[in-house]
């Protein structure tokens, strides 16, 4: 299922919280960051946020800025950013500034909830997602029907915790502001749930005017046969990596990376690496690994194509290697051709041992540039 890149934004103060309890809306970020959020929002193809802060902050979500406006409108986009907002009972204020403002509106909710809010005149193109919510078929909707690549999310908390948990978010900015809430009945950005165990990758670090902000990205496979938003991150390095072999006539480019289940990256590799003309991705990033790390075990391969299960330079073929080593999950951009091996199957082989197989087909055609001249 394809997914669009969901970035989610937040403000918080310097104890955790987003908000105080009081009548108004507490303002955490600087002039200048706001003005940075504008111009995220004119970056991208919509823009969610949760019931419940459509109902607190009745915020009309816009672009502001008439130049940006221009240059979406100039560039073929539509004016302002889709406006997304999700509610499992449907029950909203149909008069909210959200409905009446911008471009166009999706509601996502319940089958139920699509029935209240029909009734109750919401302005929008009501999504029933069946009995529950389920993010996942959300955002397979956003990015299918509604062609929606790039997703900013702008809480609340619970919407943001969802997400995160879910391993759905590409990308967090957070925004540090230098006060205290110190009142525990005030709305927090993350609630209780099952984070990642590791550590993020920080992607920058930012001054603006009194506030701070920084910009992460998850990094933890996903599991259960579920992809995670990090599994693109992982498997685009390793087409990154694939780019970077000695070119050959004889043997197919790839690139490799062995990441554990906290998002550590263990070792990566790729083809004809270190002037060894025969070795494999994948048995170039495991041969960095020692055999006895316990890791292995909960740990995910990335291979730009998908692991051989024969070849003749060598005498194990790498997924066997994969398997040897304890690995049972490997996240793949596409199927290897008849080009040098007949019926090739190393993800059969991989299955057939228990081990999960993930096919990212989105990434194939990058994974496919260094072995176009194979391919013809």
């Amino acid at each position: 299922m394809s997914h669009p890149y969901v970035l989610l934004s937040a403000a918080v103060s310097l104890d955790g919280y987003l908000d105080d309890t009081g009548p108004e809306r507490l303002l955490l970020s600087s002039p200048a960051d706001f003005d940075r959020v504008d111009e995220v929002r004119a970056s991208v193809d919509a823009i969610l946020i949760g019931a419940g802060t459509l109902r607190a902050d009745n915020p009309r979500l816009l672009v502001n800025a008439p130049a940006r406006r221009a240059a979406r409108a100039a560039a073929g986009r539509p004016e302002y950013p889709l406006k997304v907002t999700v509610s499992g009972s449907g029950d909203l204020d149909p008069d909210a500034r959200f409905w009446h403002t911008g471009g166009d509106k999706v509601l996502y909710t319940t089958d139920r909830g699509a029935e209240r809010a029909r009734a109750l005149g919401i302005a929008a193109d009501v999504v029933p997602l069946g009995p529950d919510l389920d993010w996942r078929r959300l955002l397979t909707h956003l990015h299918d029907v509604r062609d929606v690549r790039r997703l900013m999310v702008e809480g609340g908390g619970l919407i943001h915790t969802q997400l995160l948990t879910q391993g759905l978010a590409d990308e967090l900015q957070l925004v540090l502001a230098p006060l205290f809430v110190g009142d525990p009945r005030a709305p927090r950005l993350f609630g209780p749930g099952g984070y990642q165990g590791g550590r993020l990758r920080l992607l920058e670090t930012r001054r603006i005017e009194d506030v701070v902000l920084t910009r992460y990205a998850p990094t933890a496979p996903g599991i259960a046969g579920l992809p995670a938003a990090a599994d693109h991150h992982w498997l685009a390095l390793a087409c990154e990596l694939a780019e970077r072999c000695p070119p050959s006539d004889t043997a197919f480019s790839v690139g490799a990376v062995v990441v554990a289940a906290d998002g550590t990256e263990l070792a990566r590799g790729h083809s004809r690496e270190g002037g060894d003309p025969v070795v494999h991705a994948e048995e170039a990033a495991l041969a960095r690994i020692d055999p006895a790390d316990p890791r292995l075990a909960g740990a995910t391969v990335y291979s730009s194509l998908e692991p051989c299960a024969r070849r003749a330079s060598r005498p194990a073929p790498c997924a066997r290697l994969i398997l040897d080593a304890g690995v049972r999950r490997v996240v793949t951009a596409w199927r290897e051709p008849d080009t040098f091996v007949a019926a090739a199957d190393g993800s059969g082989v991989l299955a057939a041992a228990g081990a999960e197989v993930v096919v990212l087909a989105e990434h194939a055609e990058r994974a496919q540039a260094p072995n176009r001249h194979l391919l013809s």
